[in-house]
């Protein structure tokens, strides 16, 4: 588990570089913590370089849970995607192309490490308006600091 001290000290030594809060829903959140799901799937990639992912568990949880490191970034037709990492993605065949629909290409993002938290966070308590994002938001990982008591 990582603790909120863990964050603060993963924070600082990530200082300068970006990190893009995703919304991902409950069911996959726990096939990514029990390591079934080693691929983030997303219709479009980022357009800064992201080394960490702050998940924010959707509803019911409504939280952050864990941060993911970033290996590679992969973007390819949704087929060749689906063979090369559907055995890792966490989702069945059906699932998987539904959600890409009719796009041409696709993207895999690579889990390398999960640094699951002790307990979720809510967001209100690092940032006070926070909405969901819809795909996702970058900030900067010295722009907020985990507070001491959650």
């Amino acid at each position: 588990m990582f603790s909120t001290a863990e964050a603060q000290r993963t924070q600082r030594n990530d200082k300068n570089k970006m990190i893009a809060i995703l919304s991902i829903k409950v069911k996959y959140v726990e096939k990514i913590l029990n390591g079934n799901k080693k691929y983030e799937f997303r219709k479009t990639s980022f357009k800064r370089d992201v080394k960490k992912i702050l998940v924010y568990a959707a509803k019911p949880t409504s939280a952050f849970v864990c941060f993911l490191d970033v290996g590679e970034i992969i973007e390819d037709e949704p087929e060749n995607l689906w063979r090369d990492f559907g055995e890792f993605s966490g989702l069945e065949k059906k699932e998987f192309f539904d959600y890409f629909g009719d796009r041409d290409t696709g993207v895999a993002i690579e889990i390398k490490k999960v640094e699951e938290f002790s307990r979720p966070i809510k967001p209100e308590k690092i940032f006070p308006e926070f909405m969901p994002p819809q795909s996702w938001v970058y900030v900067l990982a010295e722009s907020f600091i985990f507070p001491q008591k959650l």
